[in-house]
């Protein structure tokens, strides 16, 4: 079972229950009744998606990280591939339980999770293909509504500035790569912040954890611009997936404070497990 919560980094899919949230309230849409199996899907799709990493880089893992649960023998290759097979068709049911809408959306997700980690993760477009990945998920969660097209938007532009600066976890990273983070994190909170809101209450609890988010992440990015070793772009990295929480509650806040106030719950519990399962 330790195994099995490393290959899938378990405790981190915490950090996407956000994202049908998010989705959800730009639409204007509950995640009530069938609507509830959003969430379960794309937690599903996260968990496929990193064991089906861990099966892709089982050779350079070897190197880099000999301590991951495949090169170590913890967990064989076709088991970490079993367990990516079931968990993706475990999220692709859930999905398309809710409606034809959410079925494209959901098979759409699951293609782009296969995409980034067999075909795009190490070139040029990696980056995009990740982002498309989160972008798609808040899409899920709003049914493919336009509503929630900017939202969508923002998120995947996190999404996408993080994966960049994670490429220097083991080499450490270009000092512009972080730079262009750190502008990234500034952009996004101001949208997150100034995006329409439903009355003022919503608004003060948007800027608010907006402000959250670019102290949290943007402060770490900084120190990665200064310091692109690493163990610090890790830190920053691990900081950045982190980060999606507040950003999510900015997001969802602007909208729907009931399910801002849940998702504001998660943080303590993924700064908790994050110190036993790494989320990188």
């Amino acid at each position: 079972m330790r195994a099995l919560i490393s290959l899938t980094r378990a405790p981190a899919a915490l950090t996407v229950l956000g994202d049908t949230a998010a989705g959800a309230s730009a639409a204007g849409r509950r995640l009530r009744g069938r609507r509830a199996l959003l969430p379960v899907a794309s937690v599903a799709l996260y968990w496929a998606g990193m064991a089906l990493n861990d099966w892709a880089d089982r050779e350079l893992d070897a190197v880099e990280r000999p301590e991951r649960p495949v090169p170590s023998g913890q967990v064989g290759a076709g088991g970490a591939i079993g367990v990516a097979a079931v968990l993706a068709g475990c999220g692709v049911a859930a999905g398309s339980a809710v409606g034809p809408a959410e079925a494209g959306l959901v098979a759409a997700l699951a293609a782009a999770v296969v995409g980034y980690d067999v075909v795009f993760k190490d070139g040029a477009a990696g980056p995009a293909a990740m982002a498309a990945c989160r972008g798609l998920d808040v899409l899920l969660g709003a049914g493919g509504a336009r509503a929630a097209w900017p939202t969508a938007a923002v998120l995947a532009a996190h999404t996408c500035s993080v994966t960049a600066l994670s490429r220097g976890e083991v080499r450490g990273a270009d000092p512009r790569t972080a730079a262009a983070a750190v502008g990234t994190t500034a952009l996004a909170a101001v949208a997150a912040a100034s995006g329409r809101c439903t009355s003022r209450r919503h608004r003060v609890a948007a800027v608010a954890a907006a402000g959250l988010y670019a102290a949290q992440v943007g402060g770490a990015q900084l120190r990665a611009y200064r310091s692109p070793d690493a163990r610090t772009v890790r830190a920053a990295t691990r900081d950045g997936i982190h980060g999606m929480v507040p950003l999510q509650i900015a997001l969802t806040a602007r909208h729907d404070l009931a399910a801002a106030t849940l998702l504001a719950m998660i943080p303590p519990a993924v700064r908790s497990s994050g110190k036993k399962v790494s989320a990188t």
